[in-house]
């Protein structure tokens, strides 16, 4: 059997792409609360903070050459996979990466040193001022990576002559999606970030380990999904009636609606079967849909027969991963109850279970952006640019199937090597947790001065 060239060309630029946005899932976050915690301990010469900064940018420097690696690569397959695609888009895709590496990696990078190795080398507010600039760059990499993918979900400020030309950059960039997808986005990889170093600090509590540090890492950690967790359902939902404007058919892939109508049921569980345009083993709550939908309970939803079967998303993934983002995000919104519960209580650094809970939610924020991501992009699906250009159009002329499934597995073995690699070290500096920097512990032992021979005599004689 043949291999299908354009299922195995998504397949591969879907694998890369989900491992390569694990990484900045973590560091853009990441990048802030180090900025934060040079800031607090730059005020407070609390040497606490002092060291919860150094191991978080230990962690962060990791991450941050996995991401370099695993970003470098993903770019490739535009030429190799996409030419198509990026023949027609170049004059609007282009200058959107181009910028987002002159303006935002080179200034991570130009920075990065300093965080890195400067501590000794340069005054403590010139330290602080490069973790801003790295948390700066980390946001506005993602503002021009999230500029370009937005558009092509809602394409604005272009005509088209043998390929899209841009008539208005700000319509290209803040294009009518731009606005709800990175809110939405950069709020879900704080709460992945909060996450993790809420993981980390229950970890080491329960281990009876660096309990001030973690004590801290646990206040603040909450702190931050205090605001970012309600904030998020208000961002979905806006987020939510955005698609349901400019792309009904993947909210109707999301919710599987199959008929047009009002007061649509919410479906919690179902087997969408999409050769007989039904769901099956359907759990649903009569009219809740239409109401968070379109904030009317007798509000009317497009279902999905209101669209050819060849223009519709692929409708089971869409569904499962909007239902998976939506549970890790009550995990957390769960979690951040019982913080405050605890907390009142005087309990929150006590609890085990609760602990232990925590320890467990860190791959939650993990979860929610790669299925929050398989939702946006597969329910986009068949479209590369949406209603303008079918991914089947976008892919390379005669390119062969048999050379991307190659491609695919060496890239599936040189990633299992990398990132087994990056995981096995985060995880062991995540364990090892923040300790005390070399010059603030004293001298090692074979570094203190010996003791006069006559003084230790008259010191232990009888």
């Amino acid at each position: 059997m043949e291999a299908d060239p354009l299922f195995l060309s998504r397949l591969q630029f879907a694998f890369l792409i989900v491992f390569h946005f694990l990484l900045p899932a973590f560091t853009i976050g990441l990048a802030s609360y180090i900025a934060v915690l040079e800031g607090v301990h730059l005020w407070t010469r609390n040497p606490v903070y002092l060291r919860l900064s150094n191991f978080w940018i230990r962690m962060f420097a990791v991450s941050f050459g996995l991401g370099v690696v695993s970003g470098i690569v993903m770019p490739f397959q535009f030429g190799t996979n996409w030419s198509r695609f990026s023949e027609a888009t170049a004059n609007v895709i282009a200058p959107l990466m181009g910028y987002e590496g002159l303006m935002a990696f080179f200034l991570e990078a130009a920075f990065l040193g300093v965080l890195l190795f400067g501590r000794k080398l340069v005054p403590a507010w010139a330290h602080f001022a490069s973790a801003l600039m790295v948390a700066f760059g980390t946001l506005l990499s993602a503002f021009w990576i999230l500029a370009a993918n937005s558009w092509m979900h809602t394409p604005a400020g272009f005509e088209y002559a043998d390929g899209f030309v841009v008539t208005e950059w700000l319509a290209v960039i803040f294009n009518p999606s731009f606005p709800y997808r990175f809110l939405h986005t950069v709020t879900a990889v704080y709460l992945t970030t909060a996450f993790t170093v809420i993981g980390v600090a229950a970890y080491h509590l329960l281990h009876d380990r660096h309990v001030e540090e973690s004590r801290i890492m646990l206040v603040m950690g909450f702190g931050l999904t205090t605001v970012l967790a309600p904030l998020q359902l208000v961002l979905g939902d806006l987020h939510g009636l955005n698609t349901l404007e400019h792309q009904p058919a993947k909210i109707a892939a999301m919710e599987a609606i199959w008929e047009t109508g009002p007061r649509q049921p919410a479906v919690l569980f179902a087997i969408p079967d999409e050769d007989a345009e039904i769901n099956r083993a359907e759990i649903a709550i009569p009219n809740l849909a239409s109401l968070y939908l379109t904030h009317d309970i007798s509000g009317v939803v497009q279902g999905l027969k209101d669209f050819k079967p060849e223009d519709r998303p692929p409708v089971l993934p869409v569904f499962i991963g909007f239902r998976v983002m939506v549970a890790m995000w009550a995990v957390m919104m769960g979690l951040t109850i019982c913080a405050w519960y605890l907390g009142m209580r005087g309990e929150l650094h006590r609890r085990r279970g609760f602990l232990r809970a925590c320890v467990w939610a860190i791959p939650s924020g993990y979860i929610a952006v790669t299925a929050g991501w398989i939702t946006t992009e597969v329910g986009r699906q068949p479209w590369v640019v949406y209603n303008l250009m079918r991914t089947a159009d976008g892919l390379t002329p005669s390119i062969d199937g048999g050379d991307v499934a190659v491609s695919l597995a060496l890239y599936a073995l040189v990633y299992a090597v990398i990132f087994g690699a990056g995981f096995y070290i985060l995880v062991r500096l995540a364990r090892r947790g923040p300790h005390m920097p070399a010059e603030d512990r004293g001298p090692r032992l074979s570094e203190r001065p010996a003791r006069p021979l006559s003084a230790a005599t008259e010191s232990e004689a009888p």
